[in-house]
């Protein structure tokens, strides 16, 4: 798959947002103009700028809009990678930008506390593009592989270059140089649970326990494997790739290169999908020859998996553009389904299924060791609308079902409102359903996650079996599973 599963359900799970455009915005830094040279020196027209200030600046311009707007990453850097600017970059300095992102986004708790440690008074909630500059810049001096003092000069170049930030170049240099000496302390002294808003970490430490909600802090502070689902057998992918084969299934990578440059990319032996994102579409059982719809189905890797088992797959996105995704992530394996634009609150398929997945809209929090910009752009309120949403949907699509049909309804949310609440509760409002517990003895791999009501729950830093691969464990899911009456 081209995409990861995770990043489709952040897409899913966004709410509706409209991205505002890199671009727009009087005076607001955009890609196109970073990738030109950078920015404009107060006295006017842009010049070039030394080498690696073009990426700083468009990592910079993308910060910006996560950081003050609450704009999804992926929709970014969709945006950007159309831009004039963006595609002038080389294949390292578009590396580098994600780089800085991700480990800017994954630590700007942490990163946030080192840079007001070292300020004589906090900055002005308005100074955006000084706070990302120093963010950036801390970045690559904490956690990635760039000199010091290359680090500290790009900040000190890309501040002076813009009339907002021109007279803090003082205050750059000095806060990343402090930074820089004091490495050893401020690594000492980093602390996870910092990397998320405060009103997710309350939430998590009521609803999961301090023990649980220090594994997750702990999970999301660390790059996670890349995880595949294959199309054959796991083993002899394994092996093609140098990976280890789970318990479930799934092969893991600890490393994490370019995906289509990996072997078997072009043949469609495999696509990119969470060990945990791999579970729901197991919990339907035998599907080979069976009628079955894939609900909110894009990017696909639950399609492909259904599609690759034998079932005959209806897959229904509203999205035009991510039907036109997951028609090319099929198309790579080789894989087929038929596909529906169309949205499940107002789809009438021709006939009843054998069996239903519903991949539901859901705030997508237990992704965000693969998508660490998330917790940063998720509100409180998100949760109860996403929540009734689900609802609407599990009600209208158990009439779907053949009886004796099952259903499997997963969200990739920690948040148990839209995962066990969400479960109890249809299962108490449905007579026409009754609800089928996951049991040990027939998911053997996935006893440690069967909850003692029967659901599927997995957390970011619980571990996958034994060994190195396991360790990693794997992003946070919810799955329940009911079969029609008759």
């Amino acid at each position: 798959m081209s995409e990861d599963e995770a990043r489709g359900a952040q897409a899913r799970g966004s709410g509706g947002r409209n991205a505002k455009s890199l671009h727009s915005g009087k005076g607001r830094p955009g890609i196109a103009r970073a990738g030109a040279g950078g920015g404009r020196p107060a006295g006017g027209k842009a010049q070039p700028g030394p080498p690696g200030l073009a990426a700083r600046e468009a990592a910079l311009a993308i910060l910006i809009k996560v950081i003050r707007d609450r704009v999804p990453l992926p929709a970014l850097l969709d945006e950007a990678s159309a831009l004039p600017g963006f595609k002038a970059l080389s294949a390292q300095d578009k590396a580098l930008v994600r780089a800085m992102l991700d480990t800017a986004l994954r630590h700007r708790g942490e990163i946030e506390m080192a840079i007001t440690r070292r300020l004589e008074r906090p900055l002005d909630a308005a100074a955006h593009r000084l706070s990302a500059l120093l963010h950036l810049g801390a970045a690559q001096i904490l956690y990635l592989d760039v000199p010091d003092h290359a680090a500290i000069n790009l900040a000190v170049t890309a501040a002076g270059r813009d009339r907002r930030t021109g007279r803090t170049k003082g205050l750059v240099n000095s806060v990343l140089r402090r930074i820089a000496r004091e490495r050893s302390e401020v690594l000492a002294g980093a602390e996870p649970e910092e990397n998320a808003p405060g009103w997710l970490r309350t939430r998590w430490l009521e609803n999961w326990g301090a023990a649980r909600a220090e594994a997750i802090f702990a999970a999301h502070a660390e790059t996670p494997p890349l995880d595949l689902s294959v199309r054959g057998d796991p083993a002899e992918v394994a092996a093609l790739l140098g990976g280890s084969v789970l318990a479930t299934g799934s092969v893991r990578l600890a490393r994490r290169p370019a995906v289509s440059t990996l072997a078997g990319y072009n043949e469609g032996l495999w696509w990119v999908q969470d060990a945990a994102a791999a579970v729901p579409a197991q919990l339907l059982g035998e599907v080979a020859g069976r009628r079955v719809a894939d609900l909110c189905a894009a990017p696909g890797g639950k399609t492909a998996q259904l599609a690759a088992s034998g079932a005959h797959v209806t897959a229904v996105e509203k999205s035009r553009s991510r039907v036109r995704r997951l028609a090319g992530n099929l198309s790579r394996l080789r894989l087929s389904a038929e596909l529906a634009e169309a949205d499940i609150l107002s789809f009438t398929p021709a006939e009843p299924f054998d069996a239903i997945l519903l991949d539901a809209p859901c705030t997508a929090t237990g992704t965000a060791r693969r998508h660490p910009d998330l917790v940063w752009t998720k509100a409180p309120e998100e949760i109860a609308s996403l929540a009734l949403l689900q609802a609407k949907m599990l009600e209208r699509v158990a009439g779907w079902l053949k009886p004796g049909g099952i259903l499997v309804y997963a969200t990739c949310s920690l948040e148990p409102e839209e995962g066990e609440r969400q479960a109890a509760a249809f299962t108490a409002g449905r007579g026409d359903v009754e609800f089928l517990p996951l049991t040990a003895g027939e998911f053997p791999a996935l006893a440690a996650f069967i909850t003692p009501e029967g659901y599927f729950r997995s957390l970011p830093g619980m571990p996958l079996g034994e060994g190195e691969a396991g360790a990693a464990g794997m992003d946070g899911f919810f799955a329940a599973r009911w079969r029609r009456a008759g």
